[in-house]
């Protein structure tokens, strides 16, 4: 896979995601794709202060960006 189609994959599998997230108050956004490798991204709204954003991070949206793009093999959340 290409980077490009990679960055696409994971734009798609946040498409998916995003409406749970937004559905809480929250969101999210891409920052940036590492090596192919890393997906970093920054989670918004209520998910900032949220108690559980470490297990949706993990659960929820590596875990279906992974499906989109297997060789992603780490999800980072930047805070702001």
């Amino acid at each position: 896979m290409t980077t490009e189609e990679i960055k696409l994959n994971v734009e798609k599998a946040l498409a998916e995601i995003r409406p749970f997230l937004q559905s809480d108050g929250g969101d999210i956004s891409l920052l940036s794709i590492e090596d192919d490798k890393r997906v970093r991204v920054q989670l918004e709204g209520a998910c900032i202060s949220c108690s559980v954003n470490q297990m949706t991070l993990k659960s929820g949206v590596e875990m279906t960006i992974k499906k989109y793009a297997p060789q992603i093999e780490e999800v980072i959340n930047v805070e702001a």
